[in-house]
């Protein structure tokens, strides 16, 4: 995320036909990333009142499975929470090219990091696991 978010820091200015601005879009930029930190936060809490791990290297770690709270929205709100960091970064840009970065970061932490946690989730936690996937989606 921080990588992609320097990268389109860097671009966007070689790229002022993309520039755009509009009344509060340095609010609304600033209200998108405290969003995104809340759903980093959050469910950290979540993990620690379940005494499990929320180090995402570290899935073998699990003790068990949270499927409370924000989770019942969605199966990954730190990684979405991140997503919406960097929409608000790129909106307080002011650059549409440098929200190219929110489909890449999803690409990428999907097939990289999410793919390989549900893996290893779905063999320590089978049934409940599968039962938490058909009632909470990937994102949203």
């Amino acid at each position: 995320m921080a990588l992609l978010g320097a990268a389109v820091y860097g671009v966007a200015p070689l790229l002022p036909g993309f520039s755009f601005d509009f009344a509060l879009r340095a609010y609304l930029a600033i209200a998108l990333i405290l969003a995104g930190l809340a759903l980093n936060l959050l469910p950290g809490l979540a993990f620690l009142r379940a005494s499990t791990t929320f180090n995402p290297l570290r899935p073998d770690a699990a003790t068990s499975l949270v499927t409370s709270g924000i989770y019942r929205h969605t199966r990954n709100p730190m990684y979405l929470g991140d997503s919406v960091i960097l929409l608000g970064w790129a909106l307080y840009l002011g650059n549409a090219a440098a929200f190219v970065a929110v489909p890449a970061f999803m690409l990428y932490i999907t097939r990289f990091q999410i793919q390989p946690e549900e893996r290893y989730l779905s063999a320590r936690f089978p049934e409940a696991y599968a039962s938490f996937c058909k009632r909470s989606p990937r994102w949203l």
